[in-house]
């Protein structure tokens, strides 16, 4: 454990001086830790982005998301509770000791995992369901569906042609939603 942060420094080291003597750039450790940091926060900001917009088409997104935000908040307590048995000396700071933290979280999680898979297992038997989702909601509050006028409808029936109108305007029907009402304008752009 000692040796991982004794090299993650040496790397901060080496980027330091990188930046210092080969490309003439001279910084305090503040604006190194400014700029190196700010660019990889972002460059972590974009791949965790485009990674969740990816899980979030998973039928578990947010079991999914849950495991990964708390793996990361277990890695960091982990290497706290490392990093202050080094300083108190309270314990050895140990890597194979963060690692066996780790595994005990991802274990009791495995356990969490089976016995939650059984009883979701259970409830869709018992409710004879096929998906797992709900249907959507009613709105309670909804009206009646929209009801637009269709031009062509009524024209045909004070044409004095015969019949009321031609074939296509005799067989169309009253508009009764938006969705209909779309689809007869994009018909008629189409034309």
């Amino acid at each position: 454990m000692r040796d991982i942060i004794l090299i993650l420094s040496e790397i901060m080291n080496q980027i330091h001086d990188i930046l210092m003597v080969r490309v003439g750039i001279n910084m305090t450790d503040k604006q190194l830790h400014f700029w190196v940091i700010g660019f990889i926060g972002l460059a972590t900001f974009l791949i965790v982005f485009v990674l969740v917009k990816l899980i979030q088409l998973l039928k578990f997104h947010t079991t999914i998301l849950s495991f990964i935000f708390t793996f990361i908040m277990m890695t960091v307590f982990v290497f706290a509770i490392e990093i202050q048995q080094a300083i108190t000396n309270s314990g050895n700071m140990e890597f194979a000791d963060a690692i066996a933290g780790l595994w005990g979280f991802i274990v009791f999680f495995a356990i969490y995992t089976v016995i939650a898979g059984i009883l979701y297992g259970m409830f869709r038997l018992v409710r004879g369901k096929k998906t797992g989702r709900k249907p959507p909601k009613q709105n309670k509050k909804s009206s009646t569906p929209i009801v637009e006028k269709n031009p062509a409808y009524y024209k045909a029936e004070i044409r004095p042609e015969s019949n009321g109108g031609t074939a296509d305007e005799q067989n169309e029907k009253p508009i009764r939603t938006r969705t209909e009402a779309r689809k007869q304008k994009e018909s008629i752009r189409q034309k």
